[in-house]
């Protein structure tokens, strides 16, 4: 598969929206997280729904990935003031 193949294949499974927020380093990456948060819990819902998972599987891969979210928000001084750098 040539490249270009390769790059539309990704952009039709790994849509991406953008980001109309106050636009800063960390509210990007926290965007472009959250967005893959929600495109995985996608792919594990529907893979449950089908019968492909078994549903304590889907709650326990699920659970797993909100909590690299709450880590990556927490990391990234999301919703609060960021510390001190003096």
């Amino acid at each position: 598969m040539d490249e270009s193949n390769i790059n539309d294949k990704n952009k039709f499974l790994y849509l991406r929206s953008h980001y109309y927020g106050q636009v800063k380093p960390e509210n990007l990456v926290f965007n472009a997280n959250l967005q893959e948060f929600a495109q995985k819990v996608s792919y594990i819902t529907s893979l449950e729904t089908s019968g492909k998972l078994e549903p304590e599987d889907a709650y326990k891969q699920i659970k797993a990935l909100w909590k690299q979210l709450k880590h990556s928000k927490k990391a990234l001084f999301i919703g609060e003031e960021p510390p001190d750098k003096s």
